[in-house]
């Protein structure tokens, strides 16, 4: 395996191990996309991304982490997300979509606004907060609303709305779908003992705290076929006292892979937004990388992992040295959208026949002159007598 080597996935073939991390954008109306998200996410493609992931979709609208949250829990979201998955396709990159449910950690404002809970000022712009729900009336931290337990009906439901929105999915053209199953979000609340006090089925034991995800993830593979991938993102380890950490996360990696999943995406920690009581591990370069590496040794499922990859060789190294299947960075390409050509140039190959050629027609000429100049001893400044 290399950086730039494909990843085969069931009928779907990325073509280098590079991967655009879903990042919430917050700039939605009642869950439709916009021309922002169109560029926003295009840009991605043709700046060599081989997997290009859409943020946390809702699939229902109380599942929104803030009221401008992208939604699939309408067909009228479909043609929106069409257009996105058609161009990241032309450009050489697979569309993805996370697909999510806030749970107890939904109803919030957006990050620059702190995320706190929404409120009556939020109510008075028509941005109001929607009731919560959770496995149990537990709130997220000090400050937050405390969520409805889920009754065995609703849980019912939500499987049916996680199915609906796979099904747009597919049918908006994406070729990759990913279950947010980290950060406190719905999914992680049944799977975290932190979270989930309940005594049916659904709590309990690790088999019944589990028991919804795999609900989810069996609804969600009818719905997308057999062809089209399937990633669920775990947070590796719950960083909060009586949580869950790498050990239960790998018995849960074992038995998503048995399920039909097929690629478990390594996160940590947002199970509690109580920083007092908080024990996530310390950010750092590549810091979920031996998560990813153990899972994929101890399960045999390919793994991804996230999480201050900013270099190349550093990127490139967490493949050849069997950390993960596939990087997914964020902010990094955020700061920089053509990170991955600029990643290939950094390895070695100077070519630019990654880029669009409508680009790299343009770059390569001018990348052999910056290098004559460079060889001569001329630089920007030379005519300043720099």
């Amino acid at each position: 395996m290399t950086l730039f080597s494909p990843l085969a996935l069931r009928d779907v073939t990325l073509p280098n191990r590079i991967g655009v991390s879903p990042m919430c954008m917050y700039a939605s109306s009642d869950g439709l996309v916009t021309d922002f998200h169109v560029a926003h996410l295009g840009r991605f493609a043709l700046g060599g991304a081989g997997l290009v992931i859409a943020e946390a979709t809702a699939v229902h609208p109380h599942g929104r982490i803030s009221p401008f949250d992208a939604g699939l829990w309408s067909d009228e979201q479909i043609p929106g997300w069409r257009r996105i998955a058609a161009l990241v396709s032309a450009a050489g990159a697979v569309p993805g979509v996370q697909l999510g449910h806030a749970g107890r950690r939904a109803a919030v404002r957006e990050p620059w606004r702190a995320g706190a809970p929404l409120n009556a000022e939020d109510a008075a712009t028509g941005s109001g907060p929607w009731p919560l729900v959770a496995p149990s009336a537990l709130a997220a931290g000090p400050g937050h609303t405390v969520p409805a337990a889920l009754t065995t009906e609703q849980i019912s439901r939500s499987v049916q709305d996680w199915h609906d929105a796979a099904t747009r999915a597919v049918t908006a053209g994406f070729r990759f779908v990913e279950l947010h199953g980290a950060h406190g979000y719905l999914l992680h609340s049944f799977l975290s003992p932190v979270s989930n006090r309940r005594s049916d089925d659904y709590g309990g034991s690790a088999e019944n705290r589990l028991r919804y995800p795999l609900e989810v993830v069996a609804a969600v593979r009818a719905a997308i076929g057999e062809g089209i991938p399937l990633s669920f993102r775990v947070s590796a380890v719950d960083g909060a006292e009586g949580g869950a950490g790498i050990d239960e996360t790998v018995e849960v990696a074992r038995r998503l892979a048995d399920a039909g999943v097929d690629l478990i995406d390594t996160s940590s920690g947002g199970i509690t937004t109580d920083r007092a009581v908080d024990t996530r591990i310390r950010r750092g370069f590549s810091f979920h990388a031996d998560f990813s590496r153990r899972i994929r040794a101890e399960v045999g499922v390919p793994t991804a992992t996230v999480g201050l990859i900013v270099d190349p060789e550093q990127a490139s190294r967490l493949i050849t040295h069997g950390d993960a299947d596939l990087v997914l960075l964020g902010r990094q390409v955020l700061d920089d959208p053509n990170w991955p050509h600029h990643a290939r140039i950094a390895l070695g190959d100077d070519s630019h026949d990654s880029w669009d050629v409508r680009f790299g027609s343009a770059l390569g000429p001018r990348a052999r002159t910056l290098a004559r100049l460079a060889s001569s001893g001329e630089s920007p400044l030379s005519r300043f007598g720099v």
